[in-house]
């Protein structure tokens, strides 16, 4: 009996993946984007001029994604050798929920102290999607990844905007709470992540993909090994020019994707803009985020996954235009709107059409120097914005900065379809040829 695409949401396998990025997203959203950004430029940096705040936060969000990125072959060895992939996510998200959870103890001032927990959290969060995202072609059949990798971000805009709701209301009314300010409720929402990461978590751990357990092998031979792999897995991509080009792409507008969701808060603090503007629209992001992927996940299993790539890097280009002459809280809503309708969708739609150009019998390879790409793609648009808002002293130019980074990744895009001959189908074929003759010198 065939199982409706709509039903199949539901296997306990495919919810049980998508519910743990509903328990991540917790900390993208009331961490990352909105209270960790707003805690270091009120609190923790208070002593230091904005463009100097803005400065170090975006070495922060930089250094954290380049380590992870250097540290991806290996971690990759190491859980392919063991089949490890759920072992390691586990891993990955206890080392992102405690540092989360220890930022409520850090005193006004120490911004140093600040930062590093929270580039160890970060290195938790972006270490556990690497294993998450690999997950991906275990759960769902090709036929149906694009629904797939959309409903797993639709669940993540949902219980990240759920759990911020409540941190908002913790922030506007903590007297609510028993809390004794706004400045505690922002240290009480960092517990509340860690907790609601963990928990709804769980899941996954218990049902997730395991497969078969494999000889372990030691650190320093999983060290070679990963940067072994990298190279042969290296080799094999530039057999197949569509990939070379898509992740090159990739790389280019989903830094600055990265980067407008990491510095968005800190750029409308920079303006002047009231804080409790500022996190409603962090809401409205997420809210209008989960109806808006599903949509696009639809569109892509139905027309093509590019389709909902273009429209959404040519809505964050407008983006970054409109936000150098951005005056008030309501043009801010404006931007928040056009954000959350293609924000989740570029990430599920470019997951899933990667999906597809790569040979199945290596999707674990492939997989992993693709996220090895979106963690070097973490670290340009952080550095980039950071240091322009540093040596112009002007937030706005900063911003506009970042509008390179589309213009660039469209262009290689397109270059990409011609590439493919823009059929997804030709790309799957040819990929899986390259896969073909790539393993054979193995």
């Amino acid at each position: 009996m065939k199982v409706s695409p709509r039903l199949a949401l539901f296997e306990k396998k495919v919810f049980a993946w998508a519910l743990y990025d509903w328990a991540n997203s917790a900390f993208a959203t009331t961490v990352m984007v909105v209270f960790f950004p707003l805690y270091f430029r009120q609190t923790m940096t208070a002593g230091l001029d904005g463009a100097t705040s803005t400065f170090w936060l975006g070495m922060v969000n930089g250094i954290s994604s380049f380590v992870l990125a250097v540290l991806a072959p290996w971690l990759g060895a190491l859980a392919d050798r063991g089949n490890a992939h759920l072992r390691f996510l586990i891993a990955f998200t206890v080392i992102g929920a405690i540092p989360t959870a220890l930022l409520a103890f850090v005193g006004p001032g120490d911004w140093i102290a600040a930062a590093v927990l929270f580039a160890i959290a970060s290195l938790g969060f972006w270490g556990g999607l690497t294993f998450y995202d690999s997950m991906l072609v275990q759960i769902a059949p090709r036929e149906r990844m694009d629904l797939v990798s959309g409903f797993g971000f639709a669940m993540g805009y949902l219980g990240g905007a759920l759990l911020l709701s409540l941190n908002v209301s913790m922030y506007a009314r903590p007297a609510l709470f028993g809390l004794a300010d706004a400045q505690m409720a922002i240290r009480a929402s960092f517990i509340t992540v860690a907790l609601w990461w963990l928990v709804f978590a769980i899941p996954l751990f218990r049902h997730g993909p395991r497969g078969a357990t494999r000889p372990a092998i030691g650190a320093l031979r999983a060290a070679r090994e990963g940067f072994v792999e990298l190279a042969r897995t290296f080799r094999a991509v530039r057999r197949y020019r569509p990939i070379v080009l898509f992740l090159l792409s990739y790389w280019l507008y989903i830094d600055g994707v990265n980067t407008i969701m990491k510095m968005s808060v800190d750029y409308g603090l920079a303006l002047g803009l009231p804080p409790g503007s500022l996190i409603m629209a962090i809401l409205m992001i997420q809210f209008i985020g989960f109806p808006a992927t599903l949509l696009f996940g639809w569109l892509g299993q139905r027309v093509s996954p590019l389709a909902g790539i273009f429209v959404a890097i040519g809505v964050y280009g407008a983006v970054t235009f409109y936000a150098v002459s951005m005056t008030t809280a309501g043009e801010f809503y404006v931007m928040a709107a056009a954000i959350g309708c293609v924000q989740g969708a570029i990430q599920a739609m470019s997951r899933s059409y990667y999906g597809r150009l790569i040979p199945v019998e290596r999707a674990g390879e492939f997989y992993g120097f693709y996220n090895m790409m979106g963690k070097f793609a973490a670290v340009l648009g952080p550095l980039l914005m950071g240091t322009t808002a540093l040596l112009t002293g002007n937030s706005r130019t900063a911003i506009l900065s970042v509008g390179v980074l589309f213009l660039g990744g469209a262009v290689m895009l397109v270059v990409t379809m011609r590439a493919a001959g823009r059929a997804p189908s030709a790309c799957q074929a040819g990929s899986v040829k390259a896969g073909q003759r790539a393993g054979s010198t193995r």
